[in-house]
């Protein structure tokens, strides 16, 4: 349910080498829609399926599985746990001997698409009468691609506002000081808190969770980095360029990029000496499962809570998270479909909650819920909620608001290098590199060439 952030840029790396190093027998055609006689939700299977990229590890996910299992009537699920590891995964495409399912990102299944590496799930949703009006839509859109949905949504991340309560306090500050509904109260509010004695930066004042959080910052100005229809970049817009200036001022006004990164990299994020229990950081936005985390290791922090939200007050959050996706050439496409299907109804999310509602109260904690990828899931598990008193009510209030107020990019052939255009914008700008238009001007070339080529190629292996 965690995603630490460095997780990422693994991935980018194994995704460039893997699109290099198996490109033969990934590409040429997109991949053909199994028939629909595949996928009926009275079958039974037998055998074995196996699932690249996800791990039982805790009873959310334990609990989820068994019932997965029980629904095939009969096949043995094989996980290979551990995150997706794509050139592992690609190469068996290109063998022809994939899994049966992966466990992936869901800005990485337009360019698994685009690969041929995955097949439509059209004939599975049609077939296992999936009801797709439960999913998040802007999950659901995330892996809606050239017509079709390609995966099936499932975990959701969204970002709220965290702070602590001593340090906001101490500078004469409220949350609202730094839930993004002022961009000038930030400026002033990361200036007031930080901590930088003979000018070496032991407190963060504010961070805002440059590169990865750009597009929550540019969508609060109303700034898409894409249109809609996955096509035309948009990273050099007005609002874009206004957005990145912004989130790197607060890095400046504070001794600079490099400086926070080493606070921020030094902290124990995990543990118990994280940045709000050592009073190491004043405000961040963030994603909602640290609410978890903080609560599990260090509930006696002083901390505060809200939704990140627009210069006109509103509650925003940037919608991401996993998929299930089944690869092309899998033997067994109907239990996989099954397996999907299942892992993510209502009833199956409902069961894994009242696991963990029951695992909580056997510790004496707080149950703080979990965000799907089910609107109709995370609705009921919302009425599921214990108290843990506050600060920890507020928390899970904002995340819940959070995700009623999303927004996602839209699924592409070039997911990878778009992504890889504005990151490496912002990460140049951190470094003192570039200016923010300069580097947006680039990202924007970039981008725009790789869409063009990409969505070119699509066009031309679909027809």
């Amino acid at each position: 349910m965690r995603t630490p952030l460095v997780r990422w840029s693994v991935l980018s790396v194994s995704l460039a080498l893997a699109l290099t190093s198996c490109a033969k027998g990934t590409g040429g055609a997109s991949a053909p829609t199994p028939p629909a006689g595949q996928f009926n939700p009275g079958a039974t299977y037998s055998g074995t399926i196996s699932a690249m990229g996800f791990g039982a590890t805790d009873e959310i996910g334990s609990t989820r599985v068994d019932l997965a299992k029980k629904s095939l009537g009969g096949a043995d699920v094989k996980l290979v746990e551990g995150d997706l590891d794509i050139q592992q995964f690609l190469s068996s495409v290109a063998a022809g001997d994939p899994p049966d399912l992966i466990y992936a990102n869901r800005d990485q299944i337009g360019t698994f698409a685009s690969r041929g590496a995955i097949t439509p799930l059209t004939a599975c949703v049609q077939g296992e009468q999936i009801d797709t009006s439960m999913y998040n839509k802007d999950a659901l859109s995330q892996v809606t691609f050239g017509g079709e949905v390609w995966a099936i949504p499932e975990f959701n991340q969204v970002q709220i506002t965290m702070a602590n309560a001593d340090l906001l306090k101490d500078a004469g500050l409220s949350i609202e000081d730094v839930n993004g509904s002022s961009w000038d109260k930030i400026t002033a509010a990361a200036k007031k808190m930080l901590k930088a004695p003979g000018g070496k930066l032991q407190v963060i004042g504010y961070d805002s969770k440059l590169p990865e959080f750009l597009p929550l910052w540019a969508k609060s100005l109303g700034a898409d980095l894409l249109s809609a229809d996955g096509k035309t970049a948009q990273l050099n817009s007005p609002q874009v360029v206004k957005a990145l200036e912004f989130a790197v001022s607060i890095y400046d006004a504070q001794g600079g990029f490099a400086k926070v990164k080493a606070v921020r990299d030094s902290a124990d994020f995990f543990g118990k000496g994280n940045q709000y229990a050592k009073n190491a950081l004043g405000a961040m936005p963030m994603e909602q499962w640290y609410v978890n985390v903080l609560n599990d290791v260090s509930p006696k922090a002083p901390l505060a809570f809200d939704t990140f939200r627009t210069p006109e007050g509103k509650p925003l959050a940037y919608s991401s998270g996993s998929s299930w996706a089944i690869p092309k050439g899998a033997k067994n496409p109907g239990a996989a479909c099954r397996f999907a299907k299942t892992m993510t109804l209502v009833d199956t999310w409902k069961a894994a909650a009242q696991a963990r509602l029951d695992k909580r109260k056997a510790d004496n904690k707080p149950f703080t819920g979990i965000l799907t990828g089910n609107v109709k899931a995370d609705a009921e598990i919302e009425q599921m909620l214990t108290s843990g008193g506050e600060p920890w009510d507020s928390g899970v209030k904002a995340f819940y608001e959070a995700n009623k107020n999303t927004f996602s990019l839209p699924a592409n052939p070039a997911d990878k290098e778009f992504k890889d255009a504005w990151q490496g914008a912002v990460n140049r700008v951190l470094n003192g590199q570039d200016k923010p238009q300069a580097a947006l001007d680039k990202a924007q070339q970039d981008a725009q060439k790789a869409l063009d080529e990409a969505w070119a190629g699509w066009t031309k292996r679909t027809n």
